[in-house]
């Protein structure tokens, strides 16, 4: 993701394009059954186009699962975790979640979308019930803050990625469940759970396993993103343990191996590559694997996303850099 002059021009006069087609009579034309005039961004500037077309990014749904003793990934290939109560864990590969972001499953009877944004690194498994409906999700292909922007097929409203909450539409101000899940190697994820499942290889012609991202995490800035970047010299592509309102630097963590702090207990270990470093995605740095746990040893909601994120959607949070 390293650009020359002639690659940033060229990011900019997309900027400058996206924002001109920013309107919601472009918008209406692809999206017909979206309520535009129901909103809770600012300026409609705010979004823009990521490239792909609404499902250009096709989200899977009904995934196959297969025990994970069948699968053949390397060791320290990244997954998320999903385990409910009750259930066998299941993993979905980031190797394939790169290529769709979306995948909408049923875990027990439970409607579950699993998410993944490349470029906020934000992975994030949703409880699909709300007010009594069901809804699954669809890519639109736009960004917000560098964020993915999902809708749901029941109303066609959009949903800010990172926030679980709807921003345009019938939904707007509505906010999903968010279940707890975490980022891991598919090692670690077989040796905690030997009878668990893992996603099996969708049937689409993509590159799986291919990182088309290749260096984005050691980027000076992010892609498509003109918010403000965050404070204290902290660099905005790296990684922060999100809790709530509070960001703890992953490498304040994975320096400490765990900390304890305002109710939560965070715990890093190595044995995880990253999914947006070398080309060959199992073959990325080590980033290690973070759990967060409360007093009783429960999983707690969080999201391991990069630093301008967390800044742009939470511009009041608290930075635990641990500085007194």
């Amino acid at each position: 993701m390293r650009r020359g002059l002639a690659g940033w021009l060229a990011v900019i006069l997309l900027l400058s394009r996206s924002a001109a087609l920013a309107e919601p009579p472009f918008w209406k034309t692809e999206w017909p059954n979206t309520d535009f005039s129901i909103r809770a961004v600012e300026s409609w500037t705010e979004i823009l186009s990521g490239g792909p077309g609404k499902d250009g990014i096709p989200a899977l749904s009904d995934p196959v699962m297969v025990p994970v003793v069948q699968a053949d990934l390397p060791d320290t290939a990244p997954v998320l975790t999903v385990a409910l109560d009750g259930q066998p864990a299941r993993a979905y590969p980031l190797r394939y979640m790169t290529w769709h972001e979306i995948v909408n499953d049923r875990i027990g009877g439970v409607p579950v979308t699993v998410t993944f944004c490349p470029l906020c690194n934000s992975a994030i498994a949703f409880d699909g019930r709300l007010n009594g409906q069901e809804l699954t999700f669809g890519v639109t292909g736009k960004l917000r803050h560098s964020d993915m922007v999902m809708y749901d097929h029941q109303t066609e409203s959009w949903w800010q990625q990172a926030l679980g909450q709807g921003i345009v539409g019938e939904m707007t101000g509505q906010a999903l469940t968010q279940l707890p899940s975490w980022l891991e190697g598919y090692s670690q994820f077989r040796k905690a759970h030997p009878d668990g499942l893992i996603m099996a290889e969708p049937t689409h012609a993509r590159p799986y396993g291919r990182n088309p991202y290749e260096r984005y995490d050691s980027s000076d800035r992010p892609f498509l993103y003109s918010g403000e970047m965050p404070p204290d010299g902290i660099a905005p592509l790296s990684r922060v343990v999100r809790v709530g309102d509070r960001a703890w630097p992953l490498a304040r963590l994975a320096q400490a191996g765990r900390i304890e702090e305002a109710g939560v207990v965070l715990s890093w270990q190595a044995g995880q590559a990253s999914a947006l470093d070398a080309g060959e995605m199992a073959q990325g740095r080590d980033v290690g694997s973070v759990r967060v746990r409360d007093a009783q040893a429960r999983d707690v909601v969080h999201d391991v996303m990069f630093a301008f994120a967390f800044h742009a959607f939470w511009p009041e949070g608290e930075w635990m850099t641990g500085a007194r």
